[in-house]
């Protein structure tokens, strides 16, 4: 099954709401996929990041204004990395490290954070590198929670499938970019870069 809600309907009443109903999600998923193109991981934000991105929100939509009230839900949520029960694996586009999220000093702070997470045991956390050739066609990102939902943020609404043939489908998708995405060192060495980028190094 798929269910959309528009996001004016599903933040009716801010942020906090639906940040807290994605912490929940996280508690109960032990194990969790996602695939960000172009922006990182909400749970492998900063604050500085998730404050400028729940500000956009919260600006485009006309929704009431409790961002920090969302954000701090947010870092909440962010605590499923460090309690050794959850696993995630994580592909992040090589644009995700270049979009600019809140100007050079926020995207600094951002990429060093995924400097010194990466090494957590939860968490496998690839790249893929702009260049590189996949099986799947492009795509935009999407989340997966233990194989039995995924979940996608467009512009105007919110959409979750259930279905167990199209979850097959992302698990497939998924495991094509997985395969193209690169890890460990070469993934460090990709963040480095776009820190120096963001550093104002050549």
């Amino acid at each position: 099954m798929t269910t959309s809600t528009p996001w004016q309907q599903r933040l009716a009443t801010g942020t906090e709401d639906i940040q807290d109903e994605v912490v929940t999600l996280y508690r109960q998923s032990r194990s969790s996929r996602a695939f960000l193109p172009t922006m990182i991981w909400g749970t492998l934000q900063t604050e500085e990041y998730a404050t400028v991105i729940l500000r956009q929100v919260v600006e485009f939509l006309g929704v009431p204004d409790d961002v920090p009230a969302g954000v701090a839900k947010r870092m909440e949520r962010q605590g499923v990395l460090y309690d050794g029960e959850h696993e995630y694996e994580v592909v992040l586009g090589e644009q995700a490290l270049y979009t600019n999220v809140g100007g050079a000093k926020v995207m600094r702070g951002q990429l060093e954070r995924l400097l010194r997470e990466i090494e957590l045991p939860s968490l496998k956390l690839g790249i893929l590198p702009a260049t590189a050739e996949t099986d799947v066609i492009p795509m935009p990102g999407f989340n997966m929670y233990d194989g039995t939902l995924a979940s996608y943020e467009l512009v105007s609404t919110g959409v979750d499938i259930t279905d167990p043939a199209e979850l097959a489908l992302h698990v497939k998708a998924f495991e094509a970019i997985s395969r193209a995405a690169v890890y460990g060192d070469d993934a460090k060495l990709l963040i480095s870069e776009a820190l120096t980028r963001w550093s104002g190094g050549s």
